[in-house]
């Protein structure tokens, strides 16, 4: 049996700063647009069907939602549940782990409706400068 003076392994740490760590695909993935709203969905409204998604986030194309649901399953944040009726039934729902990102999610979320009118004229300004050069 293996002492705690016996394991010579390092304990990985992860540091999304350093190249190749995988936390940095975790962090692309959750903050994609289609990502961060899906999960906002799931957090809101509970289980949904494929349809109800698509429907309440307006301008995602069928494939690109689809795209974005298997990741999520993936990585663990959302259930894909398929129900043995005719005709089958889908829903998604966010895992126990995914519950975790509400929090953050809507903190992005409350932040880019405060702050939408500093950015867009923080845009408006830089656009005008640099149409001058």
């Amino acid at each position: 049996m293996a002492t705690g003076q016996d394991v010579t392994e390092p304990i990985p740490s992860w540091d999304p700063y350093a190249r190749g760590c995988p936390s940095r695909d975790v962090l692309d993935q959750i903050g994609s647009k289609w990502a961060v709203l899906v999960l906002g969905e799931l957090g809101r409204h509970g289980a949904c069907r494929f349809t109800q998604l698509r429907q309440r986030l307006a301008g995602v194309s069928e494939k690109m939602l689809t795209q974005t649901l298997r990741t999520l399953e993936r990585d663990g944040l959302v259930l894909r549940t398929v129900y043995p009726e005719v005709p089958i039934r889908v829903e998604y729902a966010l895992t126990p782990l995914g519950e975790t990102l509400r929090g953050p999610l809507k903190a992005l979320t409350e932040w880019s409706v405060r702050h939408i009118e500093d950015v867009l004229a923080a845009r408006e300004e830089y656009d005008e400068r640099n149409a001058k050069r």
